[in-house]
């Protein structure tokens, strides 16, 4: 099994989150995304390639080879799992959670992880909704769409939240928005978009359209 250092697992997560299946990941996005120097990205990519664990040419950006998608699966794995634990054990708020987690996915036991993953029942998706892989690096699927896109009275459940900002987390914990509530749209206001919701058979609430379009639900 490859040993990897902090700074290759944060590389190769990131690149994982930033390829899409068309394109490449290129210099600028990536220096962006981490708040380094193009010049240091270059040299990992250099070292990453010499592993064997990126494509790398030159002004033609990058991505990850079969085995650094496994590798980076397998630190996304120790993330999100984490990230349940501190949420689902700890009872750490979700906009808590994600800071704690990067420190304890470099933590690389394998039997940990397993007995982690175990201890937990196996977790399908983490406190904000991503799925979380398996030790094959296999994640479940659902159909999901924003809750701007829901139609009225229809009842659904919250599965996923795409902006995972500190601010924006705390905006819905405040509001008592989380994972797995059961919403219905009792309104729509086309002025600015907002809605309003019911949770849980609680109170009406009015969210920004804004808001809206960055939670996911599936009917349920």
């Amino acid at each position: 099994m490859l040993n990897f250092s902090a700074s290759e697992e944060n590389y190769l997560k990131t690149i994982f989150h930033l390829q899409t299946k068309d394109n490449n990941v290129t210099t600028n996005e990536l220096a962006e995304r981490l708040h380094t120097r193009p010049a240091s990205i270059t040299d990992m990519m250099k070292k990453l390639k010499t592993r064997k664990l990126v494509n790398y040419q030159p002004y033609q950006g990058f991505r990850l080879t079969l085995e650094g998608k496994k590798a980076a699966l397998n630190i996304i794995r120790r993330h999100r799992l984490w990230e349940y634990f501190l949420a689902s054990k700890l009872k750490f708020n979700w906009d808590e959670v994600h800071e704690v987690a990067e420190q304890l996915e470099h933590v690389s036991n394998k039997k940990l992880i397993d007995k982690l993953d175990e201890y937990l029942a196996y977790p399908k998706f983490d406190p904000h909704g991503d799925p979380i892989p398996d030790t094959h690096g296999k994640m479940e699927t659902s159909k999901q769409i924003s809750l701007a896109e829901l139609h009225l009275n229809r009842r659904a459940r919250i599965c996923y939240v795409a902006n995972q900002s500190e601010l924006l987390l705390e905006h819905l914990h405040e509001k008592k928005i989380k994972i797995g509530a059961l919403v219905i749209v009792k309104r729509k206001f086309s002025y600015d978009d907002s809605l309003e919701i019911k949770l849980d058979n609680k109170p009406a609430l009015t969210i920004s359209g804004q808001l809206a379009k960055n939670v996911f639900v599936r009917h349920g």
